[in-house]
């Protein structure tokens, strides 16, 4: 019996370890999912031929992997660095911290400089600002204009210190090849007597800055691109050398019938033209009084007759000042030839080139027959408009006093907040800040004629001018607030560009206009020729808050008082508003934003993505014309 059990025991031990063998043969270890499934795609892609592009991809997550590490560490180290056990100072720790934060920081303004790049190459003009005949053969001058004008011997060999020294002194930036010395007198400059008395009558005495520089550029026959602050006597540095260069042709050869001109100015608004064209008769009369030959000057502006313009022609012209509506209408018609003209000048250019007015310059650059001097003048341009005019120029002079779209130094700006209904009764109080005369500037024509209805019931002694308004009484209404006969002239940006009111006390701003230029140029017909002045804006909250921005980096720059309202006004692109030279907007100027936050660009974009014509587009100006 003993036996039988121990036989059976054994058996069931034997057994057990049979199957328990069976069970570790059997037996699968386990895999986690992940590596199931990585398992699974390995396979999948070796069968349809995909092992490069699993390597690839290993690769990558390699790469990625030892990034992480890599920053993991030096996250690791920066924490040991920074800590209590650390061997640095605390001053070392914030001096790594500071220089980590400037690359950051320096790398994010290298990208926005890069993409404002991109952006003003999107809208940047690609057809070179030159006359059609000159695109279509290629023609491209090489040298300068030759003219009978050189600086005296003693300052040609005053060494480039010098030079700088002086223009430093003045403010003056100055850019372009082999750059004429500035000359600090007009008799250094050597202008006739009578020239020079002509001038001490009009009180001027010394050359401002942009004379200092402008002038002996000019007279040596360089294209040149002129900017400067509003009241800076920039029409004397084009006037005087075109009334030089004309006597000089006269007396060479004198002009017979139907020929010239020989210069050619060019301004935005009749009233410019009118004053420009005063002042080069003032020369011309001061000359021929004194024995030199007479020069014949022609005022070519709508609202006038042709007939009077076409009877100087026939004469022979030696200087027209123009609006360019006449003018491209007598070129059309062929009642005046630029065959003989070899001197151009664009007043206030910002204004004609900008917006789309590059094809009306282009036109009237096809009717000369030959190369030109151009010269480009105006307080506000834009580098986009200073680099698209340089493709018309042959080895341009750059002379900029001050940042352009800088606003005058000699003007109190008084911003204030002043709802809708009340801004007309506001005027009156404002006139009581100064003696007259006042200008009052205004947006829109109604604006205008209401303001002006007003001050007459309120017995104010008032003219109007906008573009409404015929020739006749714009040019009555200039003459009697010139000659002090009426104290208060309400206007449109008409009167804004260019015009010299030598004894503006103060300059009302009615509205906030919709582009910061404007303002700069509305507020400069106040302050000019050394004298102070004040400007009063009224603002509310239907004022654009970008125009607002621009409106109060203006002030900072100018270090006039800042008023709460405008103090408190504050976007995250503040910070890069100044990257090293570039300052504010490179398409229009504007402080208070970059070109990627431009309203005016964003205005463009919108006109054009509506198929609005650029005419139709500028069609407001048209009457200013």
């Amino acid at each position: 019996m003993d036996e039988t059990k121990h036989h059976r025991k054994r058996r069931m031990v034997e057994k057990e370890k049979s199957s328990d063998s069976s069970e570790d043969e059997n037996y699968v270890p386990y895999i986690p999912v992940k590596q199931r499934k990585n398992k699974q795609r390995q396979e999948i892609e070796k069968r349809l031929g995909r092992a490069e592009a699993l390597k690839e991809e290993e690769g990558m997550k390699d790469s990625t992997n030892e990034e992480e590490e890599e920053e993991e560490e030096e996250e690791e180290e920066t924490e040991i660095s920074q800590g209590p056990k650390s061997h640095l100072s605390l001053l070392d720790q914030h001096n790594e911290l500071k220089k980590k934060a400037e690359a950051r920081k320096e790398s994010a303004r290298e990208k926005l400089l890069k993409e404002e790049e991109k952006i003003l190459e999107s809208v940047a003009e690609k057809k070179a600002l030159m006359g059609v005949a000159e695109l279509a053969k290629g023609i491209q001058y090489q040298e300068s204009i030759k003219t009978g004008w050189k600086p005296p011997r003693y300052i040609l060999a005053m060494p480039e210190s010098r030079h700088e020294k002086i223009r430093k002194k003045w403010h003056i930036l100055c850019e372009g090849e082999d750059l004429p010395p500035p000359i600090k007198t007009f008799k250094e400059m050597k202008l006739p007597k009578p020239i020079l008395s002509a001038l001490k009558k009009k009180g001027i005495i010394h050359p401002t800055p942009i004379q200092v520089q402008g002038l002996p550029a000019v007279l040596l026959g360089r294209d040149m691109i002129g900017i400067a602050f509003t009241g800076s006597g920039k029409t004397i540095v084009f006037a005087l050398p075109i009334v030089m260069f004309c006597l000089e042709q006269e007396k060479r050869l004198p002009f017979i019938k139907n020929e010239g001109p020989y210069g050619l100015i060019i301004c935005p608004s009749r009233e410019l033209a009118k004053q420009t064209n005063e002042l080069i008769h003032y020369f011309c009369q001061a000359l021929e009084s004194n024995g030199y030959p007479s020069l014949r000057v022609l005022l070519c502006i709508g609202g006038t007759a042709i007939k009077e313009q076409l009877e100087v022609i026939k004469r022979g012209v030696h200087i027209i000042v123009a609006t360019p509506g006449r003018l491209m209408d007598m070129l059309n018609k062929k009642m005046i030839l630029l065959d003989v003209c070899r001197y151009l000048c664009l007043d206030e250019a910002d204004r004609m080139i900008d917006m789309g007015f590059e094809e009306d310059v282009r036109t009237i650059f096809s009717y000369f027959k030959g190369q030109r001097q151009t010269l480009l003048f105006s307080a506000t341009m834009p580098k986009k408009i200073q680099n698209f005019a340089r493709s018309a120029l042959v080895k341009p002079v750059t002379v900029n006093v001050g940042r352009a779209g800088a606003a005058s130094l000699d003007v109190i700006q008084e911003v204030e907040y002043v709802k809708q209904e009340a801004k007309m009764v506001y005027i009156l109080e404002c006139l009581q800040k100064t003696s007259p005369p006042v200008l009052i500037f205004a947006e829109k024509k109604q604006d205008v004629d209401a303001i002006h209805e007003y001050l007459l019931l309120k017995g104010v002694e008032a003219v109007a001018i906008h573009g409404g308004k015929d020739h006749e009484e714009r040019t009555w209404s200039m003459d009697k607030f010139r000659k002090g006969e009426k104290d208060v002239l309400v206007a449109t940006d008409v009167a804004s560009k260019g015009l010299d009111f030598p004894d503006i006390q103060h300059v009302i701003n009615y509205d906030m206009p919709e582009d910061i230029e404007n303002y700069v140029h509305r507020i400069g017909r106040t302050g000019r020729c050394g004298k102070t002045g004040i400007a009063t804006t009224f603002v509310n909250k239907t004022v654009d808050e970008s125009i607002l921005l621009d409106l109060k980096h203006l002030l900072i720059e100018a270090k006039q008082k800042i008023p709460p309202f405008l103090a408190t006004l504050h976007t995250e692109s503040e910070k890069y508003l100044a990257i090293g030279d570039d300052v504010g907007c490179s398409y229009c100027g504007g402080l208070g934003h970059r070109i990627a936050d431009c309203p005016k660009l964003e205005a463009l974009q919108t006109k054009q993505a509506q198929n609005i014509g650029r005419r139709d587009y500028l069609s407001h100006n048209s009457a200013d014309w």
